[in-house]
């Protein structure tokens, strides 16, 4: 009987890895986890220690694809600029596991004075010394997903409605920027690219002039995705598809509103919104509780985690490649993990879409 039951728990640590789900980056070889380790409070929220505890973890649970950038930790200050990618360097020394992971790390756009004097960064000069910093801090010597955080010209991203166009501005131009990425590539130091918190004309005129002047081409999109905002699904979702360049969906939970935790305006002690409210104002908007009254009720109606059902109801649809996570303590991560393995029915999936259509898109 003892023997039966070791065995059974054997089989159940397996189960628990080869239930991963994996997809390719874009079109090229490399089969990234669907559940990607989000570090952004690494150095804010949380400590190198409890950052390592969290890598180990999601490593050992088959999630092999993790997202940074020079700019963490968050909220952005000069004291912490750099800190969550030396927090993931110091690991990477110490755990001898760097070939294990699929990094993807990020450029800052226009600036805070205290990123390389401020302004544009993506010239070839400021994009050096960016590519360098990122490889020192991170102790490797390559980056596999070198992601644009934002754009430089002016357009709509964070939430911003009504594009103003604005002529004659000053940007590196998009032939330049690939041109530039092309040199790392090169060099071996970047093996993708990829873009954030873009739009559809940039992702089609990056993909364009790519295929045009034989440069890099981008293989992935950091866009926000989640059942607050569905906005992605408008126009970029099908460049997605037929190019192949999948979205990694980043504030899949909305800063933890689609966790439930702050549900009748609780405030838990060290949470992301009690702690920086004023920073993460996208979320204050007039339908915003309704819908996720709404939201919450259908996950326990269906005997379902909100914020797994919420994460999953993204996972899922083809347009994505892989779901951003970010975790403040080990119960969430182990929960937002774990929500690879439930299962969405078609009612689930109805009742979501009809709350979308009553109150759609309630933070975009």
């Amino acid at each position: 009987m003892l023997l039966l039951i070791i065995q059974d728990t054997l089989k159940d640590k397996k189960k628990s890895k080869k239930d991963m789900n994996y997809k390719k980056l874009g079109n090229t070889d490399l089969n990234v986890s669907t559940i990607c380790l989000g570090t952004m409070t690494w150095g804010e929220q949380n400590t190198q220690e409890e950052g390592f505890e969290q890598m180990d973890y999601a490593l050992d649970q088959g999630v092999n694809f993790w997202d940074t950038a020079e700019l963490y930790s968050v909220p952005p200050k000069a004291e912490t600029f750099g800190l969550t990618e030396i927090i993931i360097g110091n690991w990477f020394k110490k755990s001898k596991k760097r070939d294990k992971i699929i990094i993807a790390t990020k450029i800052a756009g226009p600036a805070r004075a205290y990123i390389r004097g401020g302004g544009n960064n993506y010239g070839i000069k400021k994009m050096t010394e960016a590519v360098d910093g990122s490889l020192k801090r991170l102790q490797t010597d390559y980056i596999d997903l070198y992601q644009l955080h934002w754009p430089e010209r002016n357009t709509n991203m964070f939430g911003k409605l009504g594009y103003e166009h604005k002529e004659n501005e000053n940007w590196n131009e998009i032939e330049d920027v690939l041109g530039n990425l092309k040199k790392f590539v090169e060099s071996g130091k970047i093996r993708e690219i990829g873009l954030s918190n873009e739009t559809p004309w940039g992702v089609s005129k990056f993909l364009e002039l790519s295929k045009e002047k034989n440069l890099p081409r981008m293989m992935s999109i950091q866009n926000p995705y989640s059942l607050l905002n569905r906005t992605y699904e408008v126009g970029l979702a099908e460049i997605s598809v037929r190019d192949k360049i999948g979205l990694l969906a980043y504030s899949p939970l909305a800063s933890g509103f689609l966790t439930g935790k702050y549900r009748n305006n609780e405030l838990p002690k060290n949470s992301r919104i009690e702690r920086d409210g004023d920073f993460w104002t996208r979320y204050n908007k007039p339908n915003r509780n309704n819908a996720i009254e709404e939201y919450y009720r259908i996950s326990k109606n269906h005997g379902l985690d909100m914020a797994q059902m919420s994460l999953k109801f993204l996972e899922i649809k083809p347009f994505v490649t892989s779901v951003i996570i970010g975790a403040t303590t080990m119960e969430q991560l182990k929960t937002n993990i774990e929500s690879v393995n439930i299962n969405l029915t078609d009612e689930v999936i109805k009742e979501i879409n009809k709350v979308q259509s009553i109150y759609p898109n309630p933070c975009p």
